[in-house]
């Protein structure tokens, strides 16, 4: 069996579990909603708990949560195929505090026909908040999809000034 290294973060908007490759480099970040057990498994394979592994990544997203950092420089290692690291590349140009529709971001990927891939490429999106897949909305300007569910997308949104502040997960 696979073992892989990593710990649980605490953010404001619940907890995440986030995923280091053997050399440091985040493979992935995402919400968890249900308090994990001991030991620590994700998708059935034991995750061996190295706070020190995930500590640069705590750090960014705590700077981040608290209006500190725009932009990440962490060591990402997703997995996924070709388009899906095209697509995530460019996920990380789009800045903070600004949104693209899923068809505005095919256009950059010089996929003009392609808006329900890239919106797959957003639904399986394995780094949140640092590839920032929440920045991605319909084109009607509402909020869609999001794996960490609408109410997140909404409060990254607020946090990074996008929406005027109205949930109450902040």
């Amino acid at each position: 069996m696979t073992q892989l290294r990593g710990d649980l973060i605490d953010t404001p908007l619940g907890c995440m579990i986030a995923l280091v490759d053997g050399h440091g480099a985040l493979q992935r970040l995402e919400f968890i909603d249900e308090a994990p057990d001991e030991p620590l498994y994700w998708r059935g394979v034991l995750v061996q708990r190295e706070s020190a592994a995930v500590a640069p990544v705590a750090w960014q997203l705590q700077e981040y949560f608290a209006g500190r950092r725009r932009v990440f420089d962490l060591p990402l290692a997703p997995q996924g195929n070709a388009f899906l690291q095209e697509a995530w590349q460019h996920l990380r140009q789009v800045p903070y505090g600004t949104t693209l529709s899923y068809g505005q971001l095919a256009l950059k990927l010089n996929r003009q026909t392609s808006a329900r891939a890239v919106g797959r490429a957003n639904a399986v999106n394995p780094i949140a908040i640092i590839v920032p897949c929440h920045r991605i909305i319909g084109a009607d300007g509402k909020l869609t999809g999001y794996a960490g569910g609408l109410p997140r997308k909404q409060a990254l949104l607020e946090l990074e000034g996008v929406l005027a502040r109205q949930s109450a997960l902040f």
